[in-house]
C-alpha cells in the first residue's frame, strides 16, 4: 500500500502506548442528525433540490454514493441507499455503540514483546544495569469475569497471562494503579520508558502515567516507539517463516464485476487459507478511480474494458502482507493499458534488483523517479524533448507515492524508522512503482488517459540478494491474461 497514512484504518485499529493496548474505538453518539439538519436546513423544506454542478458535460463526484454516481445503489432523494433526507432529520437510534464492539487489534508494540493478545493490558518492565538478574516483567491483565466472560468470551487471567506469555509476575489490571505509585515511593531516581508523545488510552495517561512524569524522583523520560521500531526492524527467521506464508496466503488469494464482489472474495479466500483477517481495508478501484490512490469505497461496477488495481494483504499471527496488482476485468489488455503495464513492471522488477545492502529505500526510491520517466519517454506519454530535471518532475506527478516501506507487524511497520537507512538482511519491504494519468491530463496522449496501475510485491533482503516472497501472485501481462480467462 503506498506510503502514507491512511486516517480511517487508525479509527478500528488504535495503537497504543508500546506498553499498553486498548479496548478498540467507539465512535460518539449518532451526529448524522445534527450535522445534515445544519448542512441542509435551507433544503429541506422544498421537495426540489439544485444539483451542485451547473456543467451539463460532466457528473459532480462525491465523497460518498448519490443517485447521480451510483445509480445502482442509491435512489433519487436518497443520502444512503434507502434512507431518505427526511428520515435523517427524524431523531434515531444509533445500533453499533454501546455493546456492539469493533473487532480489536492489539498494539503490536505490545505484542512484540510478550505476546499477550488481550485488550486493556499493560506490560512494565523493571530493568537495572547492575544486573541482568535484577529485570523483571509485570502483565497487567483483565481481571476473571463470569459475567462478562458469559457475553464476550473467555479471559486468560493473571494465572493464564502467566502460563501463556512466561512473564515474571502477572496482577490484574486494577492493581497497576497502586502498583506504581508503591513503586515511585520505594526507588529513588530512575529513567521512565513510555510514549507519552501518542498516548492513546486517556484515563490510564492522565490518572497514572502523568503522576509517575511529574515525579520529581525520575531522571528523565525517553519515547520507546524509536527503540522498539528498531528492534522490529530486521525480522527473526521466526517472524520471516511467518512472512512468508502471510504473503502466501494473500498472492494465492488473488485474481479470483463488481468491486465489492472481488473485496468480499479477497476476504474469503484469505480467511480459507488460516488469515485471521485482512491487513487493511482493501483498494478495488476499476477503471478512473485506480487514479485515486488510496480508494476504499469499492463500491462501483467495473465496465467491461476497463483495468481493475486491487491492494489488498491478510494477516496471520500478527504479521502482515501488502501486495497490488492491476489485471484486464475481460481478460485482455488493451494496447496503451498493456504499455503502461509493461512499462510499469520493467520499472518494478529493476527496483527489486536493486534491494541490496548497498542501497536504502530512498535511494531506490530516486531510481525508481528516473527509471519510469525513460519508461514513459520510451512509449510516448512524455515527450523525449524535455530535461532530466523536468522529466523527474512530471514523473512525481504521475506517481506522487514512494517506492515502497517496510513491512512486518503492521502494514506500513517501524514507522518511525528513516527510509535512508541501508537496508540489511532480515528487513522485508514492499516495491509497488505506480502509474496514474488523470482523465484530463491534456499533456498526455488521449489514450492513455484515465487509467491507473499499481504493482506491489514484498521483498525479503537477503546476504545473496533480494527474495520476492510473493512471487506466487501473478504479474507477467500474458500470465494475467491467461489467469482471468481461467487458462
Amino acid at each position: 500500500m503506498p506510503a502514507y497514512a491512511v486516517l480511517h484504518r487508525r479509527l478500528h485499529q488504535i495503537t497504543a502506548s508500546c506498553w499498553q493496548s486498548v479496548l478498540s474505538w467507539k465512535p460518539p453518539y449518532d451526529i448524522r442528525a445534527t450535522w445534515l439538519q445544519c448542512r441542509f436546513l435551507s433544503m429541506i423544506g422544498s421537495n426540489k433540490i439544485q444539483c451542485p454542478w451547473t456543467s451539463s458535460h460532466s457528473v459532480r463526484r462525491f465523497g460518498q454514493p448519490a443517485a447521480q454516481t451510483h445509480p445502482h445503489l442509491i435512489s433519487v432523494g436518497e443520502v444512503t441507499p434507502g434512507i431518505t433526507m427526511e428520515e435523517y432529520r427524524r431523531p434515531s437510534k444509533v445500533f453499533m455503540t454501546n455493546d456492539i464492539p469493533y473487532p480489536f487489534r492489539q498494539n503490536t508494540d505490545f505484542l512484540y514483546l510478550c505476546g499477550f493478545q488481550e485488550p486493556d493490558s499493560v506490560l512494565v518492565i523493571l530493568s537495572s544495569l547492575s544486573s541482568t538478574d535484577n529485570h523483571k516483567s509485570v502483565l497487567f491483565v483483565p481481571k476473571k469475569d463470569p459475567d462478562k466472560e458469559l457475553w464476550d468470551g473467555p479471559r486468560s487471567g493473571t494465572d493464564g497471562a502467566l502460563f501463556l506469555t512466561g512473564v515474571d509476575s502477572a496482577l490484574n489490571f486494577e492493581e497497576l494503579e497502586s502498583y506504581l505509585a508503591q513503586f515511585c515511593r520505594d526507588h529513588g531516581q530512575f529513567m521512565l520508558w513510555y510514549d507519552y508523545i501518542q498516548p492513546v488510552q486517556t484515563h490510564l495517561h492522565t490518572h497514572v502515567m502523568c503522576e509517575m512524569i511529574h515525579q520529581e524522583r525520575h531522571k528523565g523520560i525517553e519515547n520507546t516507539t524509536p527503540l522498539l521500531h528498531q528492534l522490529r526492524l530486521k525480522k527473526s527467521s521466526a517472524e520471516i517463516e511467518l512472512m512468508k506464508q502471510t504473503v502466501e496466503i494473500a498472492s494465492n488469494a488473488f485474481m479470483e464485476v463488481n468491486e465489492a464482489h472481488l473485496w468480499a472474495k479477497m476476504d474469503f479466500e484469505c480467511r480459507l487459507r488460516g488469515a485471521q483477517y485482512l491487513a487493511y481495508p482493501p483498494v478495488v478501484a476499476g477503471g478512473v478511480r485506480a487514479n485515486t490512490i488510496h480508494y476504499i469505497a469499492n463500491n462501483q461496477v467495473i465496465a467491461d474494458g476497463e483495468l481493475v488495481l486491487m491492494d489488498a494483504g491478510c494477516e496471520l499471527h500478527g504479521y502482515t502482507s501488502d501486495l497490488t496488482r492491476t489485471w484486464p476485468v475481460n481478460g485482455k489488455f488493451s494496447l496503451p493499458q498493456r504499455e503502461l503495464y509493461e512499462a510499469t513492471l520493467a520499472v518494478q522488477k529493476a527496483c527489486i534488483a536493486l534491494c541490496t545492502t548497498t542501497r536504502s529505500l530512498d535511494q531506490i526510491y530516486r531510481q525508481m523517479l528516473v527509471l519510469l520517466g525513460v519508461q514513459l519517454q520510451k512509449i510516448g506519454v512524455l515527450p523525449r524533448t524535455i530535461s532530466a530535471t523536468d522529466l523527474v518532475k512530471r514523473t512525481r506527478e504521475l506517481c506522487p507515492h514512494h517506492v515502497g516501506h517496510y513491512l512486518g507487524m503492521d502494514v506500513h511497520d517501524t514507522a518511525s524508522m528513516s527510509r535512508t537507512i541501508q537496508l540489511q538482511p532480515g528487513m522485508i519491504v514492499t516495491i509497488e512503482p505506480g502509474i496514474y494519468v488523470p482523465v484530463n491530463d491534456t499533456l498526455v496522449p488521449k489514450k492513455y488517459r484515465g487509467i491507473g496501475i499499481r504493482i506491489e510485491d514484498n521483498i525479503l533482503i537477503t546476504e545473496d540478494g533480494p527474495l520476492n516472497l510473493s512471487q506466487k501472485c501473478p504479474k507477467e501481462a500474458d500470465e494475467i491474461e491467461n489467469t482471468v480467462q481461467g487458462r
